[in-house]
């Protein structure tokens, strides 16, 4: 956990993040982006701004999925720090971000970890999610399910009890090499209705008769 207290000690003292105010933490992450998203929940705590600094996140997220060059940009190993942080200040010019989110992004670049945007940003929202008592379901399927379908399958999850008391956000996301059916994922349970994964056992099947 060398690197946890690194980062949150850069945040507090590099970055006058400091306060007296203990943070409990919703849920431990691994990882570098794990680590980096701790400290940022951490600070942005100690500042009250936790959900100013969610829609921030969401907001840059969505600037990277849209446009490659940016992606290019904090993955281009290449770039010197200087050009990464001045690429940042473009990137900050057109909205007014929050001085923790700032203060995040001028540290991956010091760090050189900018190349660690998008799972820094996916793992802050787990932390939030954690911390409403969210629940992420993931539904893979071979095609774009529509809002009912995804609705349907919410309000399914929701009577059973593998979910518990936990509030469910459902995402779609398509793989057609599943070839039909659903796979759901949520917290540590998978359930596999996929037309692969019944062909799959079908195929075991014949092979262990023979």
């Amino acid at each position: 956990m060398l690197l946890t207290r690194v980062v949150a000690g850069s945040l507090r003292s590099v970055r006058t993040y400091a306060t007296s105010t203990k943070v409990q933490v919703p849920l431990t992450l691994f990882g570098i982006d794990g680590r980096y998203a701790t400290a940022l929940f951490t600070a942005a705590a100690k500042k009250n701004k936790l959900e100013a600094v969610e829609g921030e996140m969401t907001r840059i997220g969505g600037f990277i999925e849209k446009n490659p060059k940016i992606q290019f940009f904090l993955e281009n190993p290449t770039l010197s720090r200087d050009q990464k942080k001045a690429g940042l200040e473009l990137l900050f010019k057109e909205y007014k971000y929050s001085e923790v989110t700032r203060n995040l992004f001028e540290l991956l670049a010091d760090n050189g970890r900018l190349n660690e945007t998008t799972k820094i940003i996916s793992a802050y929202r787990s932390l939030m999610m954690a911390q409403r008592g969210e629940v992420l379901v993931t539904v893979t399927s071979a095609v774009d399910l529509k809002p009912v379908q995804l609705r349907q399958i919410k309000e399914s999850l929701a009577k059973g009890t593998l979910a518990g008391n936990s509030k469910l956000t459902i995402q779609n996301k398509v793989n057609p090499t599943i070839l039909g059916g659903l796979i759901i994922e949520f917290g540590d349970k998978t359930i596999d209705l996929s037309v692969a994964a019944k062909v799959a056992k079908l195929n075991k099947l014949l092979t262990d008769a023979i």
